[in-house]
């Protein structure tokens, strides 16, 4: 498929990028720190670390590693909510020419098992509020450091890095943990300062990431995400909002977590090249919170989920806000609804722009133009040295306005998974474009419009949800003999999961079944209804038919 879409590309952004071979994400840093020194560069909970400071702490940190024997190309995993210790680490990480490994700190103890056992990880810096998940995770693992920080530590001065400090008491909640080995990240630090850091060369081909994802088929794997792929996708997402924003000037809120890859690119690294203060939000399930920080802090930018919207403008205190600096609001990770973007505009006066990516593209495939006066439904143009092809079951490219599985073509694009090139091949065509899983079309105009996924992933709150992993979790239940997973609508998380099961104990109720559950996944994967059956529906070779299952499950999504 032509390019058709670069004629409705909006005033001032370039069909193509113009990136320096040479530009790394460690670049991008130093860069940054050199010519926004006295700026901040993130606030939390009161409190403001600059350029400078940012610059400093990375260093020591990236010391501290090469301190312990780390060397390039050696897995560092994070597992934190968005503190100040998150840019820190990770820049530090880089610096050192490591890799890193985000890991959820929602995680159960398996979920961070395998994704430290895949990875090989050698080190993890954790808040100590997660240290009893990750003492259970352990075992087996090639952990050979585990470093502990509390919600506060980078709250005080640490060799004069941070400034501009306001006196603030932090609520530690903590559950009970024994690691005797950990050393805590101010100590880090500390050795780190007084030890010579010797960088290593980089190059784009170079791992930076690996960014875990159910992918478009299976259990969670790797996405392999280089310093080429994320310096490509920065700066295809600054060519889009350049025109918009002004260096040294913005500020935006963020309220996503930065260890998913949205935050990680648009918030962290995007705003990171133009010298703006990033907000950052520890628990964005605190409305209250949320809104309390962003009334005392004059913001110009958000992104977001639509659930995360709708939160908002359901909040009474929301519409009080200032957002006469406001100049960009952007949602992804999920379908935004046409109902909650017209709220957005008549309750802040601007527009919010739906964007479309994935793990494995960095994330950004399309964006909408940011002064989109109305909603349209679509995800946006593709950005800038992207190809983008809608292809049918045989691989064969469709017409304008035919509905086929997206796929796409970019130096975005990861190379394939981590040590998995069985699943690398099978999203991987032979021309190099990238099977997304995703059906859709362009139409005339070259917009993009998402119809449904290929696959039967679920989408809860813009995280994927695996029906294999689920059933697997609650087929652990002694009690049940048989179980499908499905997604069906939800008004709050866009999908939420629901259970299809035949039971083996007569005795077993939905709410043991999700409390079980509970114990295996992450909150926003355990099933929120269940329905028993005596019989589930079966092909010919006695594979449960999730398909037949789905439209049942969205007539009626009720716990019985």
């Amino acid at each position: 498929m032509e390019r058709i879409w670069l004629k409705s590309y909006p005033p001032g952004v370039p069909g193509e990028i113009d990136l320096d071979p040479a530009a790394t994400l460690v670049s991008l840093v130093r860069d940054s720190c050199a010519r926004f020194a006295a700026r901040p560069a993130y606030l939390s909970m009161g409190r403001t670390l600059t350029y400078a400071g940012l610059d400093g702490l990375t260093r020591d940190f990236a010391a501290w590693l090469r301190q312990q024997g780390l060397r390039k190309g050696d897995r560092v995993a994070l597992m934190m909510p968005n503190l100040l210790q998150y840019p820190v680490c990770l820049f530090g990480i880089w610096r050192a020419g490591c890799v890193a490994v985000n890991c959820n700190p929602l995680y159960t103890a398996p979920e961070l098992h395998h994704q430290l056992v895949d990875s090989g990880a050698r080190v993890i810096v954790a808040a100590e509020n997660f240290a009893a998940t990750l003492q259970a995770a352990l075992p087996g693992t090639a952990l050979e450091r585990v470093v502990l920080t509390s919600i506060g530590e980078l709250l005080g001065p640490v060799k004069g890095r941070l400034v501009d400090f306001a006196v603030r008491r932090v609520k530690r909640m903590v559950p009970p943990f024994h690691l005797p080995e950990a050393v805590r990240l101010r100590a880090a630090l500390r050795a780190g300062a007084a030890a010579p850091l010797r960088e290593p060369e980089l190059a784009q081909s170079d791992l930076a990431c690996l960014q875990y994802t159910g992918g478009t088929t299976g259990v969670a794997k790797a996405a392999m995400l280089s310093h080429g792929n994320l310096m490509a996708n920065v700066s295809q997402a600054h060519a889009w909002v350049a025109p918009l924003v002004r260096e040294g000037e913005e500020c935006i809120v963020t309220a996503l977590p930065l260890y998913h890859i949205f935050a990680l690119t648009a918030n962290c690294l995007t705003f990171l090249k133009i010298g703006a203060s990033n907000l950052l939000i520890v628990n964005p399930r605190d409305i209250s919170g949320l809104i309390r920080e962003m009334s005392r802090t004059p913001f110009s930018a958000f992104t977001g989920v639509n659930t995360l919207f709708n939160a908002l403008l359901n909040h009474p205190q929301f519409a009080s806000l200032d957002f006469s600096r406001m100049r960009l609001s952007m949602g992804g990770g999920m379908a935004v609804q046409r109902a909650v973007a017209e709220r957005w505009r008549a309750v802040t006066g601007r527009s919010l722009a739906q964007a479309y990516g994935l793990t494995e593209t960095s994330p950004a495939v399309t964006i909408n133009p940011l002064d989109v006066q109305t909603f349209t439904g679509s995800v946006g143009l593709p950005v800038p040295s992207t190809d983008l092809s809608v292809r049918d079951d045989e691989g064969r490219e469709l017409g304008i306005g035919e509905c086929g599985e997206i796929c796409v073509r970019g130096p975005q694009v990861t190379r394939g998974y981590w040590n998995r090139p069985d699943e690398t091949a099978l999203v991987m065509h032979p021309d190099g474009y990238l099977r997304t899983g995703d059906v859709g079309y362009v139409d005339e105009n070259g917009y993009v419009f998402l119809v449904d996924r290929k696959k039967d992933m679920i989408l809860v709150s813009g995280f994927n949800v695996y029906p294999n992993e689920v059933e697997d979790a609650a087929a652990l239940h002694p009690g049940v003999l048989e179980v499908a997973a499905v997604g069906v609508p939800d008004e709050r998380s866009g999908e939420a999961v629901k259970l299809y099961v035949i039971r083996r104990d007569p005795a077993l109720d939905a709410e043991t079944l999700i409390a079980h559950c509970r114990t295996q996944l992450t909150g926003y994967k355990v099933p929120k209804y269940v329905e028993f059956r005596d019989a589930l529906p079966r092909s010919s070779i006695g594979k449960i038919l999730r398909r037949e299952l789905k439209p049942e499950a969205a007539g009626s999504a009720a716990r019985p």
